[in-house]
């Protein structure tokens, strides 16, 4: 459904709002190893969160990238989503057909559009910081 790109940038700001519980910022080696990431891969995603101020990049030997504690529960999902992959998740047809509307539906688009429409409201009312607090409620992970 998302570009790997778009669910490494999910993976990295949620470990980068874990770190800001902590009043931590991290390196992008160690971003890259705690979701599991190419660290070539990593840095260019890293890069157009910041350049969207999603996070924020500094520069140096002390370095490194981090998410202001104040900022958490402001940073929904659908923000990273559509820095990174757009809006074709809330659009594209479930077939992968060009040309899939209401008007010209493939077969399988209105139970498909219900779906995108779940989805777009999950992303909008989902925080990082929900997704944060959800690694210290239960057994969960963001690394294969």
């Amino acid at each position: 459904m998302f570009s790997k790109a778009c669910e490494y940038g999910i993976r990295a700001s949620v470990y980068l709002a874990r770190q800001a519980e902590k009043g931590d910022r991290a390196s992008l080696t160690e971003i890259a190893k705690a979701i599991d990431s190419p660290v070539a891969f990593t840095a260019k995603i890293l890069q157009l969160l910041a350049r969207h101020e999603i996070i924020i990049s500094y520069k140096g030997p002390t370095g490194g990238y981090e998410i202001p504690k104040e900022h958490l529960s402001g940073i929904q999902l659908s923000h990273i989503v559509k820095v990174i992959d757009g809006d074709k998740v809330y659009r594209g047809c479930g077939l992968g057909l060009k040309e899939c509307n209401a008007s010209k539906p493939c077969p399988l688009h209105f139970q498909f559009k219900a779906i995108r429409d779940e989805l777009k409201e999950m992303l909008q009312s989902t925080t990082v910081q929900d997704l944060a607090n959800e690694l210290h409620r239960r057994p969960a992970f963001l690394k294969r």
